[in-house]
């Protein structure tokens, strides 16, 4: 039998991102967070839903939701699924429910952006280009109910299927969408390296980086990306129980970052319609507990380099939403257990920071149960990431900004002299410059250059110490040259001074 509603069709065109959505001719809006859209749609009909898409985000992703309903307005029903741990954490569903439940509200966002803030214990924002009028029509005019399952969501969605078709509340309403534009500076393709001591000042670094230098590319989903390739990330000394800015600018809290450790360390019962966990594929996705593997490997063999971990399947060359942390590998080194980290695509703004944390949770949990099974005490060495495609998404690209505006400037000034490839003693005897490098720990004397052109001795050093940090070097060249004005004055050169 066919119903009213069957019979009339209605065409959703979504505005932004219409390649992550998946499209019909109903009245309903399914939003599925975390849960893979294709595994709610295969068991739809297209004529009963009007649109079915992920919601991760509710800072990113529901002022892009709310603008393509504004312009769908034959929309009269939704649908939010809230089934998973990860929805929870994430706050993305509960913060929707909130827009409709709750409202709105006139603020700012985390980095300062004026916006529409949403009524909810969550952080949601909405643009402010959207009028507020046409925002409380939409949530006077949609129908909603929140869903705890699929099978929840399927049943809600087919029960609003049967209904008789409803007139579109209005016409289509479009906003402008503000965008921004980077100003790119030259600077190199592939590998970049950059070191902090917490993972927030590392964060600060890096997006600084790519928003400086960063090609801009189109993503093969919507819209574009700030990317550079390559991009090794040193963070030295993190605390263990984690650094958060006072006021926290990092995107992510405590309370998230305890659900998310979990996702990283935890072995999670496999869901269908719902993506892997990373702990899920270190623990049992392969048949073995792979991080129990690693910490057996070191008890036993305690500079092995073969402490290896994997989270890649060859399946996953086919499979749609392979995973961005591809590899893991621990090393220990003098006494000091590292973690390098492996990313095939990392989003930096919105996601580094806590795969940064979660690693690091990781790290401590494994140097933790090797203390507790052998006499080995081992010191938490650096965490390591390497992204292969290190990225900023364009809807990112102003609260980027707005960061390295707020934030970088301070990381800057904080000044840290320590140099991995020592230090320089300069002195000046007969006309002749002398250069004196010597460890960073203990002094010792390993090299020494000497000369009358100071530019040639900055390209020497430069050629035997290519990791050379760029303030050394510059310090280096001002104080050669200091010693050429105090051989043309007559002056006694004094370094530092």
């Amino acid at each position: 039998m066919t119903t009213a509603a069957q019979a009339t069709h209605f065409q959703y065109n979504p505005v932004y991102k219409p390649k992550q959505l998946i499209c019909g001719s109903g009245q309903t809006a399914v939003i599925t967070g975390w849960t893979v859209k294709q595994f709610v749609a295969k068991q739809l009909e297209s004529h009963e839903y009007a649109v079915i898409g992920q919601l991760y985000s509710p800072t990113r992703g529901i002022s892009l939701l709310l603008r393509n309903l504004l312009a769908n307005p034959q929309v009269r029903f939704l649908v939010v699924i809230n089934a998973t741990k990860e929805d929870r954490n994430a706050g993305g569903s509960d913060c929707l429910l909130d827009f409709f439940r709750n409202g709105f509200v006139e603020g700012v966002s985390d980095s300062g952006r004026r916006c529409w803030v949403v009524r909810s214990a969550i952080p949601g924002y909405i643009d402010l280009e959207i009028e507020a009028d046409a925002l409380e029509r939409l949530r006077a005019s949609i129908e909603w109910k929140a869903a705890k399952s699929v099978a929840d969501a399927v049943s809600l969605v087919k029960s609003f299927a049967l209904r008789k078709a409803v007139e579109p509340w209005g016409e289509s309403l479009i906003f402008p969408l503000t965008t921004v534009t980077p100003t790119v500076l030259p600077g190199p393709r592939y590998g970049h390296r950059i070191e902090g001591r917490t993972i927030a000042e590392t964060w600060v670094k890096i997006i600084h980086r790519i928003k400086t230098t960063g090609t801009i590319r189109p993503t093969g989903y919507d819209g574009s990306w700030q990317e550079l390739i390559d991009l090794m990330a040193v963070i030295t000394d993190e605390p263990e129980d984690f650094y958060f800015p006072e006021p926290n600018y990092l995107p992510c809290d405590q309370s998230f970052i305890t659900e998310y450790i979990s996702q990283i360390r935890d072995d999670a019962p496999q869901q269908e319609g719902v993506k892997y966990t990373y702990g899920q594929r270190l623990r049992s996705s392969f048949g073995q507990d792979q991080i129990e593997q690693v910490i057996r490997k070191l008890i036993n063999e305690i500079d092995a380099a073969s402490a290896v971990m994997s989270l890649w399947r060859v399946e996953d060359h086919d499979a749609g939403g392979s995973p961005c942390l591809n590899h893991i590998w621990l090393r220990v080194v003098d006494n000091e257990l590292s973690l390098t980290a492996v990313f095939r695509s990392n989003d930096m703004f919105s996601a580094w920071p806590a795969n940064a944390i979660g690693l690091r949770a990781l790290q401590a949990h494994i140097r933790d149960s090797i203390a507790d099974r052998s006499h080995y005490n081992l010191r938490l060495g650096p965490l390591i990431t390497i992204s292969q495609s290190a990225h900023i998404y364009d809807d990112c690209w102003e609260n980027a900004d707005r960061l390295i505006a707020n934030q970088y400037p301070a990381i800057c000034n904080q000044r840290h002299y320590d140099d991995p490839c020592g230090n320089f003693l300069i002195e000046a005897d007969d006309k002749e410059i002398i250069v004196t490098q010597t460890t960073p720990g203990s002094g010792e004397i390993v090299k020494q250059y000497s000369g009358k052109d100071p530019l040639r001795l900055v390209r020497e050093i430069c050629s035997n110490s290519p990791a050379i940090q760029p303030d050394h070097i510059g310090y280096l060249g001002i104080e050669l040259q200091k010693v050429v004005e105090c051989f043309r004055t007559g002056k006694q050169y004094i370094q530092d001074r």
